[in-house]
């Protein structure tokens, strides 16, 4: 009963954190723009009378937030001249987001298709990088044992803020007030929402400045480059890596292919809608802030073990809605099982991005760690698609559970399962950032930057046709499972010459792995010459 009161003391403290507080609120203002461009503006283009391509053209605007790593360097090396760090980079991303926003309530009348795309890409840069300042102002600021319950509180409020830009607007254009005849319009909503984010530029200024505020890098190439030396520095670093593709590679799988399972087994739209809009919803929301909250009770190493266990076995329950048929009660079971368990691992997983991360390069890391975990997502599509179709619906399930083995494997590698948290020199920490930043501004002053040329070519010329290959592959793949022909030769010379903007985005993925292995192997050739230059310092 003590441990009990003491327990419950300690987290009414976490939760009175103006750094918690702080986090969260800032989270709503990274949540509602994501609503508004992947949701209200398509739909809105569509009621407006627009085609299909155009539409498209829109929903493609979606692509900043999965390459806002390669912009994160600069709000680690920049301090913008009001408020400074993290914060400043938030006020000023709000502000464009209220100013843009205000734009596209301008075309309401009779929106211009141009227009409205370039106002919906510029929407998404803006909101991609404000999501990079708030993931780094959470690095910077959260104490260890808030961290927990800052994941789930995010989770919670980001969903909440997505759901208001997204279906309440829509819902919102539509309602008529003055008169029965006289819907309120997309006009007066993108004002609203546009004087919603004038309204959370106080946020910014309120939040509390982090204690101990980190050595900005000296210089660009620093910001660019020292991330990814400093993660490779890490023990275990390239396991590392692949347990972020691969932790949740089973949860993925089978969530990927839930709806249109659910519609083939026989279920109407509106019980898939309740299943997995509202009652997976709440699972998931509930799974994701108690599984932060344990995870700072049990340790972020022995929850992600338990965690990532119990989400594998979580889509057992579709293996059964499967066999069963069209049975409701089972399907909100099986529901509330799934999203349960994997918003269990996904609170662990956050908290893990986290303590990975350090707070000197808090902006490039975090950012370039939860691009890790989306491309993992990401690709978990075309071969879910194909193995639905080899083994059917039941065994599909069923086979996805072994997919967590690897995650599990990799784990083992750096946090086995008899330790209860990150070992040392895995998790960032003040005094490493502190340390090797005095330590690195004469090497870096004297770095010979043509040698890494030769390893930055290499990496790219290795992996750039493997991803360009790996991507064309999986579209072929996707039409030969959907009846048409194998023919990579064709998908290959669509992926290279593509003939929309939407199609750029594939050749777009496979230059940024391209990228992402010059820099690798360019880090990596800067560890080896920092050890070297450390052991005749010792000399």
């Amino acid at each position: 009963m003590t441990k009990l009161t003491a327990l419950t003391h300690k987290l009414k403290a976490v939760l009175a954190s103006p750094r918690l507080s702080a986090v969260a609120v800032q989270s709503f203002s990274s949540g509602l723009p994501l609503g508004l461009i992947t949701i209200s503006i398509p739909a809105w283009m569509t009621m407006a009378g627009a085609d299909l391509r155009t539409v498209g053209l829109v929903t493609a605007a979606q692509a900043p937030y999965a390459f806002k790593f390669l912009w994160s360097p600069l709000v680690d090396r920049l301090s913008l001249p009001f408020l400074g760090g993290k914060r400043g980079w938030t006020l000023a991303s709000q502000l464009a987001l209220a100013l843009l926003t205000g734009l596209l309530a301008l075309q309401a009348g009779m929106p211009s298709a141009g227009a409205v795309i370039v106002l919906s890409f510029a929407l998404a840069f803006a909101s991609a990088t404000q999501d990079i300042a708030v993931d780094a102002y959470a690095v910077e600021t959260l104490e260890k044992d808030e961290q927990g319950a800052a994941v789930g509180l995010r989770s919670a409020v980001y969903r909440a803020a997505m759901w208001l830009g997204g279906s309440f607007a829509i819902t919102l254009s539509g309602v008529c007030i003055m008169s029965p005849d006289s819907p309120l319009g997309w006009g007066w909503t993108m004002g609203a929402l546009a004087v919603v984010f004038l309204l959370m530029t106080p946020s910014a200024f309120l939040a509390p400045a982090p204690a101990h505020p980190p050595p900005r890098p000296q210089s660009f190439a620093e910001s660019v480059v020292a991330p990814f030396v400093g993660f490779l520095s890490k023990p275990r670093a390239l396991e590392i890596v692949a347990f972020l593709l691969l932790y949740k590679l089973a949860d993925n799988l089978a969530v990927s292919l839930v709806r249109p399972f659910l519609v083939e087994v026989g279920f109407s739209t509106f019980v898939v809608g309740v299943a997995s809009g509202t009652v997976g919803l709440a699972a998931t929301l509930a799974g994701t802030f108690l599984g932060g909250l344990l995870t700072g009770k049990i340790g972020v190493g022995r929850a992600l073990w338990v965690f990532g266990i119990l989400q594998a076995f979580g889509n057992a329950g579709y293996a059964a809605v499967a066999a069963a048929g069209p049975n409701q009660p089972l399907l909100y079971a099986a529901t509330i099982l799934d999203s349960g368990t994997s918003g269990l691992g996904t609170g662990a997983f956050m908290v893990l991005l986290l303590r990975l991360t350090s707070r000197r390069f808090s902006a490039t890391q975090y950012a370039l760690f939860s691009s890790m975990f989306a491309l993992g997502r990401t690709l978990c599509g075309p071969l879910a698609a194909s193995l639905a179709d080899a083994f059917g619906w039941r065994n599909f399930f069923i086979l996805s559970i072994l997919f967590s083995v690897p995650g599990l494997l990799l784990l083992q590698r750096f946090v086995p399962w008899r330790m209860k948290d990150l070992p040392a020199g895995i998790e960032g920490s003040d005094e490493a950032d502190a340390c090797a930043a005095e330590a690195d501004d004469d090497f870096w002053r004297h770095l010979p930057w043509s040698r890494l040329a030769l390893p930055a070519l290499c990496g790219f010329v290795l992996v750039f046709p493997a991803a360009s290959a790996v991507l064309a592959g999986l579209d072929a793949l996707k039409a030969w499972n959907e009846g048409g022909a194998f023919q990579m030769g064709g998908w290959l010379r669509g992926f290279f010459c593509p003939d929309s903007l939407g199609g750029c985005l594939p050749l777009l993925g496979a230059l940024c792995a391209g990228l992402g292995a010059a820099l690798t192997a360019a880090a990596a050739r800067i560890r080896d010459l920092k050890a070297c230059a450390a052991e005749k310092t010792k000399e």
